[in-house]
């Protein structure tokens, strides 16, 4: 008798593999009919907590590259960004479509007529089918929002929000510069320009100060405003961030990679099933990587999860309560 495999008796409806949550593949391929390649992108912007808007230096996890460290140099025009960026991706993807990611530091944070060059100049480009743009809740402007309305007309758009608590002390400790009722006046403003805009919110793992208790607050808190997607972190240590200074003194401690497995595997449960999951773990650039050594291995965290939601007989949205 041939043997059922895990792929087959999957209970998650929206997988077509092992998976038992809702991946950024499978949401790719039944969105654009097959991969697309996502292609970091550096608009040369700023954040309200780095020129004094709000503050000054910075969340304090954050490289001077604003979470653009594998984006181009912003010198480069976004077309000659994305040539760069399709040249590097067709070694290892075999697709002609590409999504522009906005991703280094606060892609709303700027005149209008200014995102309006940036984003015109992706879409002109051949192969894109997408925008993905970065940026903070605090940072959306009405003309902007009704811009991102229009665009969402146009063109498959992804606005990301980072949050990655949704507690305000938190926030202060990170130097976030915003409070969570902040982020939601900023997400109701771009749900009512336009059903059409994705929305994603990103949340971190292993933030100074909060347990477990508290993480999974905050990815009840996301649940409450049903994302259509949602970006899990792991809190990296870069060299050069205040992070560093902390860890360095012994005052803060990485998470161990069980401990990091385990909270995904719960706030899967949590997270609604239509829910896209955009990302489980983050990547570190490793030139500037200090700790957790662990995360390195990033397959082998993602396989991990994969293997304990099986133990569990368990999958995503399984305490999704309504």
């Amino acid at each position: 008798m041939k043997k059922t495999t895990q792929a087959q008796s999957n209970p998650f409806p929206y997988s077509d593999t092992n998976k038992r949550y809702h991946t950024y593949d499978y949401y790719l391929r039944n969105t654009f009919g097959g991969k697309c390649a996502k292609l970091p992108l550096d608009a040369g912007l700023t954040c309200p907590n780095i020129d004094g808007r709000c503050g000054r230096g910075g969340c304090i996890y954050c490289s001077d590259r604003g979470s653009g460290d594998f984006a181009p140099e912003a010198q480069l025009s976004i077309a000659e960004q994305i040539a760069q960026q399709k040249a590097a991706f067709a070694k290892k993807w075999d697709t002609t479509r590409c999504i522009a990611y906005f991703q280094a530091h606060t892609n709303t944070y700027a005149p209008l007529p200014i995102l309006k060059n940036l984003f015109e100049a992706a879409l002109d480009e051949e192969g894109i089918v997408g925008l993905n743009i970065a940026t903070r809740a605090d940072c959306l402007e009405d003309d902007t929002v009704a811009y991102l309305g229009e665009l969402a007309e146009r063109t498959i758009l992804t606005v990301e929000l980072g949050l990655q608590s949704s507690s305000d002390e938190t926030a202060r400790l990170i130097n976030r510069g915003h409070t969570f009722a902040e982020f939601v006046e900023g997400y109701r403003k771009l749900r009512c320009a336009s059903e059409k805009i994705q929305i994603c919110v990103h949340l971190i793992f292993g933030l100074p100060g909060e347990d477990d208790a508290r993480m999974l607050q905050s990815v009840r808190d996301v649940t409450a405003l049903r994302p259509d997607q949602v970006k899990l972190h792991l809190l990296h240590v870069l060299r050069g961030t205040l992070l560093a200074r902390l860890y360095k003194n012994g005052e803060y401690e990485p998470l161990e990679r069980e401990h990091y497995v385990r909270l995904v595997a719960d706030a899967l449960e949590l997270l609604p099933p239509e829910t896209v999951i955009g990302r489980l773990t983050g990547d570190g650039a490793g030139d500037v990587l200090l700790a957790p050594e662990w995360s390195r291995k990033k397959t082998t965290v993602i396989n991990d999860i994969d293997k304990l939601l099986f133990a569990r007989n368990s999958w995503q949205g399984k305490r999704f309560l309504k």
